[in-house]
């Protein structure tokens, strides 16, 4: 038996075929077909079981309808959640996700991209590693649509969501002050990008705006890649040999959980002596007792705008010139973490 077509769709509903592409390609409200004629074609093609063609489709259009979406590290809990949340939303506007680690390794992020490029996504999504602004200004220049998030590039106009860093160390540190921590470590992760940065800045100023010196020793870099044995160990020593460390801050969840792990081992209890607080939020610290204050990212939130920016500038590649929309403005969204008190 044949499978049905967008000309059966059309008969059957009684419009035009180019009405019925325009549905199933996610163009119907910028091509103002009414809501009644959506619903209609859409509960047609329900009944009649209707499956495009994305290869055809995709040769006749030139849109493949997916995303290239590039993270650090896809394992990550901020990460991985981004990701679903990104993929969920696409999906519901007809984009599908395809997405890989950069490992924070600039090579590796232009040979995903280059990948990317001859599977011809439509567009990207990137948290981006340092030295790839020139890959960038390329995708820009061929008239694809970026959308950068968790960390910002200086002196490149690209559309952007990122969030408040230095305002989310700021405030947990300002909270351990209050209530009394004067020798607070913090501990964070030797990758050189804005974000990083401004989680030191944030803890730095809390601490001169209460005139306490800040002490080096209280402070560790952890390797990016360094692994899980290095990594307790490095962490297992910043502990024994800061006794008087009162409180520590930890820049990213993953640090904080294998922190808690190291806390264990060499039997350092938290109470009202010493406690901890993470950056990112996970399932871990609400369980954990006592259980962990965090700085939660609005991830909900990152997802949304970043979906809504790339399909905003999805339909400036589309339809810029038919309906007279200016295509060289970019958005760039600043969001405010929480502190979450436990």
């Amino acid at each position: 038996m044949k499978p049905p077509s967008i000309k059966d769709i059309a008969n059957k509903a009684n419009v035009s075929i180019t009405t019925v592409s325009f549905i199933l390609n996610g163009k119907a409200e910028n091509m103002r077909i009414s809501k009644a004629v959506i619903e209609k074609v859409n509960a047609i093609i329900k009944e009649i079981g209707f499956k495009p063609n994305q290869v055809a489709r995709s040769l006749r259009t030139g849109n493949t309808k997916t995303i290239g979406l590039l993270v650090e590290d896809i394992s990550n809990p901020f990460f991985a959640s981004i990701a679903r949340k990104i993929e969920d939303k696409a999906y519901k506007k007809g984009y599908k996700i395809s997405y890989s680690s950069t490992e924070n390794d600039v090579s590796k992020a232009k040979d995903l991209i280059e990948m990317f490029k001859s599977r011809k996504v439509d567009a990207y999504i990137i948290a981006p590693v340092p030295g790839i602004e020139d890959d960038i200004r390329q995708l820009q220049a061929d008239g694809i649509p970026v959308v950068i998030f968790d960390r910002h590039i200086p002196d490149l106009e690209v559309n952007c969501v990122v969030v408040d860093n230095y305002k989310g160390t700021f405030e947990a540190t300002d909270y351990l002050i209050e209530r009394g921590k004067k020798n607070i470590g913090f501990v964070t992760v030797n990758v050189q990008v804005a974000e990083m940065k401004d989680r030191l800045l944030g803890y730095q100023k809390a601490l001169e705006q209460h005139n306490i010196e800040f002490d080096a020793s209280l402070y560790t870099e952890v390797p990016f890649d360094s692994s899980d044995l290095n990594t307790n160990a490095q962490l297992a020593l910043l502990f024994k040999e800061n006794p008087q460390m009162d409180a520590v801050l930890f820049s990213t969840n993953y640090l904080a959980i294998k922190g808690l792990g190291t806390l264990k081992e060499i039997g350092k209890l938290m109470n009202d002596d010493f406690c901890v607080v993470a950056y990112d939020d996970h399932d871990v610290f609400k369980l954990h007792t006592p259980p962990i204050s965090v700085v939660d990212q609005p991830i909900e939130e990152i997802a949304e705008r970043v979906i809504d920016i790339l399909l905003q500038e999805l339909s400036k590649v589309n339809y810029g010139p038919a309906l007279n929309v200016k295509t060289n403005e970019v958005q760039k969204v600043i969001l405010l973490p929480k502190f979450i008190v436990r």
